[in-house]
């Protein structure tokens, strides 16, 4: 379950849950985030050490540039939360029709 709270810590925040949204097209320097998102480096460099701690992103050093980094998605911890949501979401459908099936068995009271 750890994996899964980090992640949710992580995409708690709305810009780096738009981070993730910009990673999904592919792998980005983090000063191409930053100008799309119209943040300072510093703040996304921020968000992105957030993402990397839980394991949301990976960075990597480009071969031609050693100074240069790229960020993109890590799928293993979106498709953990997933589980877990998928495992919540059962829970709820089956308490959901446990209750109209007892709601479609009590009598109904007639008015006079």
């Amino acid at each position: 379950m750890h994996a899964v709270d980090a992640t949710l810590h992580a995409l708690a925040d709305p810009t780096r849950r738009a981070v993730v949204g910009l990673l999904r097209s592919g792998p980005q320097q983090p000063s191409q985030l930053a100008d799309r998102l119209r943040a300072s480096r510093p703040v996304i460099s921020r968000h992105l050490r957030v993402l990397r701690r839980a394991g949301v992103v990976v960075e990597e050093l480009q071969q031609d540039d050693a100074r240069t980094r790229v960020y993109e998605l890590r799928a293993e911890r979106l498709v953990e939360l997933r589980g877990w949501l998928d495992e919540v979401t059962a829970f709820w459908d089956s308490q959901l029709s446990s209750f109209k099936a007892h709601a479609e068995k009590r009598p109904r009271k007639t008015r006079r």
